[in-house]
């Protein structure tokens, strides 16, 4: 029997934890595999697969997931690895050179789960007010500063803030909570 996206979802909020051994037994094994590929660390990779599927028992009943659960579990994972990286660690700093083509391209998986969520973050960007998303794709796509902006499209800098971080907040509450916003920005400055 095939159990949707959607079923499962209903059945993580309604507390029904086959639900998420469903979802941990499908997707452990791809999603561990991406990170080991990163962090070369059989422990740490497991903790962060334990993190993962705990914070989203326990988010459980806020989940707004709007992409697929390969899509927000990957994205998950890849928060947690980027977290890692940030962490005052000199054997890793090498590495972080790289990161995002290696994690993109770690499997045909993965490729296929970031090329999922970068093409619904597109579709989220799109559906944006007209200036909302100008002024979020020249900050973001562009890098211009506040205030470049703001001269170019003649407002001032406060409504490129505002618009931004309604920008951000529509993204964030699309792909859902545990995506920070942090992320958010990665995968669209890095492609």
């Amino acid at each position: 029997m095939i159990i949707t996206d959607d079923e499962i979802l209903q059945r993580l909020r309604a507390g029904d934890k086959k639900a998420l051994t469903i979802l941990y037994d499908s997707h452990w094994k791809p999603l561990f595999a991406s990170s080991y590929l990163l962090l070369k660390d059989r422990e740490l990779c497991e903790e962060i697969m334990q993190d993962v599927f705990i914070d989203l028992w326990n988010r459980r009943s806020d989940l707004q997931i709007k992409i697929s659960f390969k899509s927000y579990l990957y994205a998950c994972v890849r928060y947690k690895v980027f977290a890692e990286f940030r962490k005052d660690k000199p054997e890793r700093i090498e590495l972080y050179d790289d990161i995002n083509a290696r994690f993109q391209y770690a499997t045909p998986e993965t490729r296929m789960i970031h090329e999922e969520l970068e093409h619904h973050i597109n579709l989220i960007v799109e559906s944006l007010p007209e200036k909302c998303q100008l002024v979020f794709k020249l900050s973001r796509n562009e890098l211009l500063s506040h205030k470049e902006i703001a001269e170019q499209l003649g407002i001032s800098t406060k409504t490129v803030e505002n618009h931004i971080t309604n920008a951000l907040r529509v993204l964030r509450d699309s792909l859902g909570n545990v995506l920070s916003v942090e992320v958010i920005l990665h995968f669209i400055m890095n492609r």
